[in-house]
């Protein structure tokens, strides 16, 4: 496989958020943002305090995006992760590898003990992004995605090498 780097969210993802809002692209995410609601994203993972937001590049070339945020979930703290591969570039296992990636930075750049990802469990190719990557299901959730959205995913975690403390938090 070619070997994909990550680099820091930059202005360049103005324009992937918008080749990653098709219909089809966002089929499991609540459907298309509108452009402030994608210029209001993209400020967001600029200013991105509790965790990193990357681009997936092969070679010089914007593939995709993944990155790593904490988020309130059940009373505590997580450290979840999300993806996405331009569609032309699918299928050639760029988004394992991007995820893979993204741990290693969340290892080393966070105190969780774990990393979670919460697709639909009727997306199929993500579920197997997150098999593929190492992940563990951990079991079915409700979850809200966008605001407003409440849909039925897939709880994976993906241990990061801390020591257990019963929580999923920093400690």
């Amino acid at each position: 496989m070619t070997s994909l780097r990550l680099a820091p969210w930059s202005d360049q993802g103005i324009d992937l958020l918008r080749r990653q809002n098709s219909a089809e692209a966002t089929e499991h995410l609540g459907g298309p943002e509108t452009a402030e609601q994608l210029r209001r994203r993209h400020e967001r993972y600029l200013d991105l305090t509790d965790g990193r937001m990357f681009l997936v590049l092969l070679a010089e070339q914007v593939v995709g995006s993944v990155g790593y945020w904490t988020r309130e979930r059940g009373g505590e703290r997580v450290l979840e992760t999300g993806y996405g591969i331009l569609p032309e570039h699918q299928g050639r296992g760029f988004a394992v590898e991007a995820v893979r990636l993204c741990a290693r930075r969340a290892r080393r750049e966070s105190s969780h003990a774990w990393l979670h990802a919460f697709p639909s469990v009727h997306h199929g190719a993500s579920n197997a992004v997150c098999r593929k990557a190492g992940f563990e299901l951990v079991g079915e959730c409700a979850f809200e995605c966008p605001p407003g959205h409440i849909m039925r995913s897939n709880d994976w975690r993906l241990a990061l090498g801390r020591p257990e403390t019963g929580e999923d938090r920093p400690g």
